[in-house]
């Protein structure tokens, strides 16, 4: 996958991390999905650029990045963004995460609070355990072998192209499936398939999703926080953006009609219109460590109110946003 960006590369811990960056202004964090890279926000980058510093790094294991043996937990990648922007000589970011790079956004907001002025998440993992077989079956045993024999050349070649066909079936739950050639496409590089079956088993299990921000999320309620979802999402599905609207009423959340889990890709002026309104109403979030350590001593709201109600506590998503 190409891209029309100068890509640039810095070594952080002895593994080069390659990135791009355009425009100026207040600071975009773009955060990739499992087995994409930068190049899934071209739609965007240029439209976003001329209002933002827009900063798309490659995630370790991903892209141009280097795939070494190493951390593919999600706190493992959220520090590494901690460090990006450290030597990019960046302050403060509005991270914005797709798919996984949602779970490493809300990971990074907790983390870093100091270091996070918003949250965008679309198609975002993290926040319900639903997720599409296909991204269960990377945990499974003899996924890397039989990875290889799919990327063959001639095999593979022939499963990519009944993906990208049958995306433009308009047959039922087939909506991702061109995006889905991309990342399988991705995994004819042994590295790649050997670091995303890390990743996926630090975060999915048999049962789905085993890794949520929702026990904590309510450290950044002082932040604001948008979801933005395609309604006809084949990989997580659309009903996780309804579930964190229960959960918070005051969240704000855009559902995209007529879009799959690349809302940016499949409505890209749509979706840069839902960022530069989010980012034009909202104030950024001011850390205060004396709010943050009176919030971990009191715990959770709901969970607390539960806990005296001597009833089982249900995990709260808050991420309200504090004028």
């Amino acid at each position: 996958m190409g891209s029309p960006y100068d890509v640039q590369y810095v070594t952080l811990h002895g593994h080069r991390r390659a990135f791009v960056k355009a425009g100026s202004g207040p600071v975009l964090l773009l955060l990739h999905g499992l087995g994409c890279d930068h190049t899934t926000w071209d739609p965007v980058i240029e439209r976003l650029s001329e209002s933002y510093t827009v900063i798309a790094p490659d995630l370790l294991g991903h892209g141009s990045s280097d795939k070494p043996r190493a951390d593919y937990s999600v706190g493992g990648y959220a520090n590494g963004m901690r460090d990006l922007i450290t030597v990019l000589g960046i302050d403060k970011v509005t991270v914005v995460g797709h798919s996984f790079g949602g779970g490493v956004a809300m990971q990074f907001g907790y983390q870093f609070p100091e270091r996070t002025q918003r949250v965008i998440l679309v198609s975002s993992g993290g926040l319900g355990p639903e997720v599409t077989p296909a991204i269960k079956a990377i945990t499974t045993p003899g996924f890397y072998q039989a990875m290889g024999v799919v990327t063959l050349p001639v095999i593979r070649h022939v499963t990519t192209a009944a993906m990208r066909l049958m995306s433009r079936s308009g047959l039922p739950h087939t909506r991702d499936l061109d995006e889905m050639a991309e990342i399988v496409e991705t995994f004819r590089d042994p590295r790649s398939r050997a670091a995303i079956s890390h990743v996926v088993k630090s975060v999915v299990d048999w049962r789905g999703q085993i890794v949520t921000m929702s026990d904590r999320a309510y450290l950044t309620e002082a932040m604001p926080l948008l979801l933005i979802w395609g309604d006809q999402d084949t990989v997580i599905p659309a009903a996780h953006l309804d579930n964190a609207a229960t959960l918070a009423p005051g969240l704000r959340t855009e559902m995209v009609a007529d879009s799959g889990h690349f809302p940016h890709k499949d409505h890209p002026e749509q979706f840069v219109a839902m960022i530069d309104d989010f980012m034009a109403t909202t104030d950024p979030a001011v850390y205060s460590r004396v709010r943050f350590r009176a919030m971990l001593k009191a715990g959770a709201p709901h969970v607390v109110a539960q806990a005296e109600a001597g009833q089982a506590p249900i995990p709260p998503l808050r991420a309200l946003h504090e004028a």
